[in-house]
């Protein structure tokens, strides 16, 4: 079956994941990018006509790239191929450009080609398209989460426009979930299953704009609720189920060895704690016994990020060296440049101030939906970049009288005002 074909029969429709089941089978069902297929948009009047030109449809996961390849498939009149970047090579490339030179020399009839993560295609294979994109054969359709500036070639960009597909905002995902729960054909109408506001709320935020990420959600919680063949049951999705599915969308890796982790935990502790005495015994303990000098020389680095940071800058400087001495000079001799970081980092001046500034810059980047970056601090090295309006407004800092642009905000709207860092400037020596 390819990639564009129906189901074929009803247990194969039963076993689809519910994100495939409910892909937009209409540009009216189409929901979030409004700006470009809303009645009269010229990208809609163009697939409606037929009248499509080669274009490469550029967006985050979710936003429905290949979901519009599915449309035009459906809705145009031309010979539609489909490509997953992947998968295919300049052999099938080569084979397919044949196909469609010789169908409209004969026929009179284009081939529209979609390539999925056109991105991976290398140059080569890129190359491929441009003889049958200029002679009209084809008209190409690029699927990409890269910026195209940097990952399709010049040539083939220059005949290509590009449509730029934004994360789908709250009310989009809202009506995709929504919809997804009404639908007795393709979706869960006929499970009785209902969502509160609240975990309807969370199930947004965790999808952060991705309608795939959000339907796949929505299927697990209506797989762990279980079935009701009768109906009878109330089943509603709540909250906690929500924040139980989410945590565990990765699955938690952890390695034996009790004793290894309590011997760094103590180096690690004891180094916090200023003990340069307690410090050293714990790394001779851990040498002396064959741990990895490497990995003793990885925490180092992280504890001087962590537990010292700008209350001495150096520190990092200092385990970094040890790092890069041990990886010079090997074992034995590398153990004297380890205890010198141990020690000079139990010797140091502490601060945290680094550690939780990026813990609370983390939290808020996995609790709140991930905001473009605003234009004005974008960087613009191409011409459509440009005509994006990215870097638009930017203000460069070293031409500010006080070295600063005090009026530019550099976060994004929701976290405006937010101190994540309230430690000291940094103390160039102790």
């Amino acid at each position: 079956m390819s990639l564009f074909d129906e189901p074929e029969s009803s247990v194969a429709a039963a076993t689809t994941p519910l994100a495939e089941r409910m892909r937009p089978r209409t540009l009216d069902e189409y929901v979030g990018q409004e700006a470009l297929l809303a009645p009269g948009r010229p990208l809609r009047q163009a697939i409606e006509q037929d009248r499509l030109h080669s274009i490469i449809l550029w967006g985050p996961p979710g936003t429905g790239k290949t979901t519009l390849a599915r449309l035009i498939a459906r809705v145009t009149r031309a010979r539609f191929v489909a490509f997953s970047a992947v998968l295919s090579g300049i052999k099938e490339i080569r084979q397919v450009m044949g196909e469609a030179e010789e169908t409209r020399r004969r026929i009179g009839r284009r081939t529209v080609l979609f390539v999925d993560e056109i991105h991976r295609f290398n140059k080569a294979q890129q190359d491929a398209f441009l003889p049958r994109v200029e002679a009209g054969d084809i008209v190409l359709i690029g699927a990409t989460t890269e910026n195209p500036s940097f990952e399709v070639n010049a040539a083939l960009l220059s005949r290509s426009k590009v449509y730029v597909l934004k994360a789908l905002g709250d009310d989009a995902m809202r009506s995709i979930v929504r919809r997804a729960l009404e639908d007795s054909e393709r979706g869960l109408g006929t499970e009785g299953i209902s969502i509160g506001d609240d975990a309807l709320a969370a199930m947004v935020r965790y999808a952060n704009g991705d309608a795939r990420v959000a339907l796949n959600l929505l299927d697990m919680a209506a797989g762990a609720l279980g079935s009701d063949p009768k109906g009878t049951a109330a089943r509603r999705i709540s909250m906690t189920l929500v924040a139980e599915l989410a945590q565990n969308r990765s699955l938690l890796y952890d390695k034996t060895g009790e004793e290894h982790y309590n011997l760094i935990s103590a180096l690690h502790k004891s180094m916090r704690n200023s003990d340069a005495d307690a410090s050293v015994y714990w790394l001779a303990r851990m040498l002396e016994a064959g741990e990895d000098p490497l990995y003793i020389a990885r925490r180092l680095v992280r504890f001087a990020s962590e537990d010292v940071g700008l209350a001495d800058p150096a520190a990092l400087g200092v385990a970094v060296a040890a790092k890069d001495a041990v990886h010079f000079i090997g074992m034995p001799e590398g153990n004297t440049a380890l205890a010198q970081a141990a020690i000079y980092l139990a010797l140091a001046p502490k601060s945290n101030a680094v550690y939780v500034a990026y813990g609370e810059a983390a939290e808020a980047a996995a609790s709140e939906a991930a905001e473009p970056v605003p234009l004005h601090l974008r960087n613009a090295p191409t011409k459509l970049m440009k005509a994006l309006d990215y870097g638009k407004g930017y203000r460069y800092a070293h031409d500010e009288p006080e070295g600063v642009a005090k009026d530019m905000d550099c976060l994004p709207p929701s976290q405006l005002g937010k101190k994540f860092y309230r430690g000291t400037k940094p103390n160039p020596k102790r």
